[in-house]
């Protein structure tokens, strides 16, 4: 089993955090808040799913 390195732990804690700060700084009310924090835990899923549109696959 591969283990991670530690930066790359580091890496997904800064993008959680900036990801927390956009969705729930764009949320206009409780519930929304509850999703942008949802939404901040798969923040990877988003990019991905981006970067696949934006290559065209």
């Amino acid at each position: 089993m591969k283990e991670c390195s530690p930066s790359s732990g580091a890496v997904y804690g800064l993008g959680f955090i900036g990801a927390a700060i956009y969705y729930i700084g764009g949320a206009t009310g409780f519930w929304m808040g509850v999703l942008g924090f949802l939404k901040a835990v798969v923040w990877p899923v988003f990019m991905v799913l981006a970067a696949f549109k934006n290559l065209g696959l």
